[in-house]
């Protein structure tokens, strides 16, 4: 079911008990979880963001926790006013309305400067201890790759070989989870729609309440490669660029690249998929051309032959875009 933004129940009494006496709530976003957003104001005309994460879907304890990690170590996250984490609602310090994707829509000469920014946040990640949070595993990555032929193959009416499918996944990932030896905390949702900008040269952070630690190049993957937003390809070339010249990593990162490139568009695929067959949000099905497309690419990496021969067995090429062409059929 689509999401309904009529602020909770308890909301008025956790505001006023938060000290934001009367305040107005409005609408403000819902996202592709159960996670709600209302912006609030107060009668002083303090403004913030309420977060409305309702058990047992959602926990925001996570959230609460890695706000606190990545505002220790000086990212701009939002600071956590309030919070009742049993009844899943959390206030927030409001980031403003700088969205990356908006902007850059707007203001497209500024791309080249916003993504540098973006990875040099990532560059900052990568030098810190990773936060206590579990790490990504194998196990997990195969789970999310699953998403795909457990979504997409029977809403696009296919019968695939899901055995082979997590087989050579396992194959494949095992040498990047070999190379997390020294994890960061991948934020995991790590692109245009999640990074606020503040001010002239500061990024704030959103939507990280999942962060595992694992690969550097997981979030780098989201960055470049957005399921929401074309990135160009010569600019997403520049920006791993910058990054492999500013750390040393060679040509094993760039492979890994590609390989959690592939799972993660694999996994977005089937996500994509879900929101619109389980919870009513078609609109996410005109993103699956993109996902397809960067799948696709990823898939022409070297390392990654056995799966290309995987998808070109199971899901032919003038099967991938079915769901976009064909979903009134479902």
């Amino acid at each position: 079911m689509a999401t309904q933004m009529t602020p909770p129940p308890g909301a008025p009494a956790f505001l006023n008990a938060a000290g934001w006496t009367d305040a107005r709530i409005e609408p403000l976003a819902g996202d592709a979880s159960f996670r709600r957003y209302f912006r609030v104001e107060d009668v002083d005309g303090n403004r913030g963001v309420l977060m409305d994460a309702p058990p047992p879907h959602e926990d925001p304890a996570p959230f609460v926790q890695i706000a606190g990690y990545l505002v220790q170590h000086g990212f701009r996250a939002p600071e956590v006013i309030a919070s009742d984490l049993e009844r899943g609602l959390v206030l927030l310090e409001d980031l403003g309305n700088r969205r990356m994707r908006e902007h850059l829509a707007y203001h497209p000469e500024e791309e080249e400067a916003v993504y540098t920014q973006a990875i040099d946040e990532l560059l900052k990640l990568r030098a810190l201890p990773a936060a206590d949070v579990p790490d990504y595993s194998v196990e997990k990555y195969v789970e999310e790759a699953n998403l795909l032929p457990e979504w997409f193959a029977p809403a696009a009416r296919l019968r695939v070989d899901q055995p082979a499918y997590e087989a050579l996944w396992k194959e494949l990932l095992t040498p990047v989870v070999a190379a997390q030896k020294k994890p960061v905390t991948v934020l995991r949702d790590y692109h245009a729609e999640n990074i606020m900008l503040i001010g002239e040269d500061r990024l704030g952070l959103l939507d990280f309440q999942d962060a595992l630690a694992g690969h550097p190049a997981y979030d780098l993957v989201s960055l470049l490669q957005d399921a929401r937003r074309d990135v160009p390809e010569a600019l997403e070339a520049e920006m791993l660029g910058r990054y492999l010249a500013e750390t040393g990593e060679g040509e094993d990162f760039r492979t890994h690249y590609a390989l959690l490139g592939a799972q993660r568009n694999a996994k977005i695929i089937g996500i994509f998929t879900r929101l619109w067959r389980r919870d009513g949000k078609p609109r996410y099905l005109s993103f699956l051309p993109r996902m397809w497309k960067l799948l696709e690419r990823d898939l022409a990496h070297p390392a990654l032959a056995p799966m290309k021969q995987w998808f070109d067995d199971n899901v032919p090429e003038d099967r991938r875009a079915e769901l976009v062409t064909a979903s009134s059929e479902f």
